[in-house]
This record gives structure tokens, sequence and C-alpha cells, in this order.
């Protein structure tokens, strides 16, 4: 948008005129300024150019500590107009005024203004502006933005006041310096009076502010040291109060209380306590609960919070035995890609070195079929790598035959070996490990599909490849020799020509490595 006065070459002429000693001309120049900036890029850049913004950010330092009318007013348009010309997304003029000290001056200035509304408003909206960008995270957390803020937000009685400092509050708490500083300014204390002052309404406005204070309220666990003293081992009033969200009959507040308990899930203490203190039955009764056409984001959170509490090895057992895989496996038949990943999450967590629990999982053909369709589900990613993981970790934990005669009438053969190719090395070594199980307790079972996936190709370009990882290597050598007991995979290796490859890794600078080959080399020779 051409804007008259731009292009008549007026800005730095007006710029000039901040240098004045005569209120007037200031007040009236910074009026002017500031409707130029508002919504137009080209006024900004102009005044930008003519150094306004230097000018204007020095005014309000030495301005800051006064307050007297006259200066109060000069402070309120140097405020509005810094609050236009800082309103367009535009991250090198944010960042020029990040740079030149703007956000400490603004928060004393809202520390020392806050009884005027006009002013308040106007550091919000700024502080909203700058918020986003990144650079400016780390000045905030320098300031007592935190105190002020929480001050602030605690006078507000108005929706459309705390909605604006709601704004600026959520981009600041990405921060986890930020987050500490707002727990530890009472912050916390003010979003569960909120929750607990809006459970009940069904006033639109309230709905939302609900939502905004639940939401925060997570996003603040999301620190490790935020969190950690949110906490408090276990008996902290706001752990408490999180928890009595999980039974509501709120969607709002299930859902920020099982988040809640996933972000306190992040330690293994915690873990500890929280399953030895009933944790799982509430969030099983809560999954109970959204089986049927459920709430997706509750079924996704409650599930999120299950497979972290399944991570420490002393929880699984008391998780298995709670009946949580039967819990999880209701969502089986689930259509969204959020709640099948972290289902297949949880699962894979809980059979981690459970032998019992992997082969019963794994002799369950329902569970096994519904893998082997997601480990081609190519629009979802995460899903189809979580998938391969899990059917892989059957056949690891159990080392049973029978999971391994389930996975082949299954048609997952295929995808294991898929796997073995992933640009991922640990999922590549787990689709190792596995196949030389199944090579090793069932090859009769599994020769035909192991041929028609061209595994033994496979493991030589692998063994080829001087950018697979040593642990890669190894295992591959591992499975050529347990493929030897099958005479239509022992022809493949023969005709491929391995003891050429194998031969190169005697010397490889990884011991394991050069002996394995010295072995397999042995073996193959043997065998040729």
């Amino acid at each position: 948008m051409r804007i008259p006065c731009v292009d008549a070459g007026l800005i730095s002429p007006l710029v000039q005129l901040l240098n004045s000693k005569d209120q007037e001309v200031l007040l009236q120049t910074g009026r002017a300024l500031g409707n130029i900036c508002y919504d137009s890029h080209e006024g900004r850049s102009a005044v930008d150019q003519a150094g306004g913004a230097q000018i204007v950010v020095d005014h309000l330092r030495s301005l800051c500590s006064k307050t007297d009318p006259a200066s109060e007013k000069l402070l309120t348009v140097f405020c509005g107009m810094l609050m236009n010309y800082s309103n367009e997304k535009n991250d090198s003029l944010q960042a020029q005024l990040i740079n030149m000290g703007v956000i400490p001056t603004l928060v004393k200035l809202l520390g020392i203004h806050c009884q005027n509304a006009a002013l308040t408003e106007m550091c919000l909206v700024a502080f909203g502006n700058l918020a986003e960008l990144e650079s400016s995270k780390e000045q905030f957390a320098s300031t007592n933005i935190a105190e002020e803020l929480v001050k602030l937000f605690k006078k507000q009685i108005e929706h459309d006041k705390r909605e604006m400092v709601f704004e600026v509050l959520a981009p600041l708490a990405e921060n986890d310096a930020i987050k500490l500083q707002l727990v530890e300014s009472g912050l916390v204390e003010c979003l569960l009076e909120i929750v607990q002052q809006k459970v009940d309404s069904d006033k639109e406005e309230d709905i939302a502010e609900l939502k905004t204070a639940s939401d925060l309220m997570v996003l603040l666990l999301l620190g490790d040291e935020s969190m950690q003293k949110l906490f408090e081992g276990g008996k902290g009033n706001v752990f408490q109060r999180v928890l009595s969200w999980i039974p509501s009959n709120n969607h709002q507040l299930q859902l920020a209380g099982a988040l809640a308990i996933a972000n306190f899930a992040r330690n293994d203490g915690n873990c500890i306590h929280m399953v030895d203190n009933g944790i799982v039955e509430k969030l099983m009764d809560l999954l109970d609960r959204h089986v049927e056409d459920g709430n997706v984001t509750v079924q996704h959170a409650a599930l999120s919070a299950l497979r972290n509490l399944a991570i420490p090895v002393v929880n699984k057992a008391k998780m298995l035995s709670a009946g949580v895989t039967e819990a999880v496996l209701k969502f089986l038949k689930s259509e969204m890609p959020p709640v099948q990943f972290k289902l297949l999450g949880t699962l894979r967590m809980l059979i981690d070195a459970q032998a019992e629990a992997a082969e019963q999982l794994g002799k369950n053909v329902k569970l096994v079929e519904r893998l082997v369709e997601w480990c081609e589900a190519k629009d979802h990613a995460g899903v189809m790598g979580e998938s391969n993981r899990l059917l892989s970790a059957l056949i690891r934990h159990s080392k049973s035959k029978d999971v391994i005669k389930t996975i082949v009438q299954s048609g997952g053969i295929k995808h294991l070996v898929t796997m073995a190719t992933s640009e991922h090395v640990i999922m590549q070594n787990e689709a190792l490990v596995a196949l030389a199980l199944i090579a090793a307790l069932e090859l009769g079972t599994a020769e035909k599909d192991l041929e028609s996936a061209q595994l033994v190709q496979i493991l030589h370009r692998l063994l080829a490849d001087e950018r697979s990882a040593p642990e890669i290597k190894y295992n591959s050598m591992v499975l050529i020799c347990a493929l030897m007991g099958s005479e239509s995979l022992h022809k493949e290796v023969q005709d491929l020509a391995f003891l050429d490859v194998v031969s190169k890794l005697r010397s490889h600078e990884n011991k394991s490595v050069a002996q394995q080959a010295s072995l397999t080399e042995q073996r193959l020779a043997v065998e040729s």
C-alpha cells in the first residue's frame, strides 16, 4: 500500500522532530508516526531507515520512571507507536527493536505504570508481537516479566483483559527459564483458580478461558525444573489438583489432566511413585470412558501418559498385571494415526524384556494382523515405524517359535526385511536381531518369505556399504551364518560371492566386526 507522506519524503523530517524539546511537538509527531506505522510495511520501513524507532526507545527509557500526567501522556503515545511498529510479522524490524533493548524498558514501564490501563494494554500488545521471536525469549528471561505479568493477571476481572495477558504468557512459556519464573511467581495458582471457577460454566467465553488456562498449565509442565517443582515428590498441591481432573466429566480437563501426567512422567522417580499410587487405574478408567466414539485427543493423551509410565523397568510388570495391555488393545480398531502411534509405543514399552507378555501379545492374531496392516501405512511414517518396531520387539523379547509362526502366517516377514534397510540404525539393528532369531528358531517356516523379500541381497548390500554402522555389519554376518541352514538361501549366499565382502571386514577397526568376519569367512569356506 502506497503511503503519500512516505512518497513525499516527509518521514525523515518527522523523525527529526522527535528530537524537539517541545512536549506538544513530541506528542503530535509520535501520533503521526504511530499512524504511519499502522498497517503499512512501507511506513514502518521508512521510519526504520530514518532511525525513528531508536529515538522513541530512548525517549521511553528516559521517561519510564516519571509518573506525572504529561510524561504519562507522552509514554502512551510512544508506546502506541512502538506497538504499531512491531505489529507486522517482520523478523528484522522486530529483532532490531529487541537489540535496542526495548524489552527491559517496557517491562520496567509495565511495573511502574500498571495503574494506567491504556499504557498497560499497549505494552502487552508490543510484548505479544515480540514474544514470538526466539531471540526475545532470552531478553525476557533476564527481566522480571513473569512477576509483572502474574501481578497484572491477578488484577484482571474482565475476560478480554485476561485474554490479552494469556496471549503474552503462551509464547513466553515456551522458554524453560521463563516457565520456572512463572511457576515461582504463582501463575499456577491463578490457573487452578480459573479452572475451578469456570469448570461448570457453559458460557462460550468461560469454556475458552478454561481451555486456555489448562493448556497453559500443561505447557508449564514441559520444563524439567518447573515440572519437578510442581510435582513436589507427588505430594504437591498442584499435582493432586491435576490428578482430580482425570475423573472429571469435562473433556478439556480430562485431556489436560492426562497430558499433565504424561509430562510428570518424564522422570523415572516420578513414574515409579505415580504407578505405586494408583495412577494407572485412573488412566485406564479414563480410557474406558472413551472406547466407543471417544474423544481422540483424550485417548491420545491417556495413551501418552501410560507409555511414559511404562518406561522404568520396575513399572512394566506392575502395569501388565494391572491389565494395561487389555485396556490398550481396545483401541486396535482406531482409525486415528495419533492414537495408533501411542498405542503401539505403549505396547512396545510394556513388553520390553517381559518375555511372557511379549509371547502373549505375539500370539494374538488380531494384533499381529493389524501391525502388518499398519506396516504399510505410508502416509503415516510414525505409525509405520512403530508397527515395525513392535513386530520386531515381539520376536526379540519372546524368543518364541509360536510368535514367529504367527508373524510369518500374517505376512510380517517382508516388513522386518524392509526394516533392515531403514535410515535409522536402531531400527535396522532391531530388525536384524529379530530376523536372526527367526532364522535360528523357525527357518523352515520363514524360508520362502525371506527369499521373496530378497533378504540375502539386502545383507550383501549392508555388508558392502562402507556407511553401515559396525553393529549392522556384525548382525548381518550373524544372520548370514544362521541362513546357511536353508538350502535355497544358502545357494543365494554362494551366488552372491559373500566371501569377498566378508574377508575385507577381517581388518575392520571394530574388534567385534573383525572377529565375526573371521568366523563368518570360516563358515562360508566350509559350506561352499
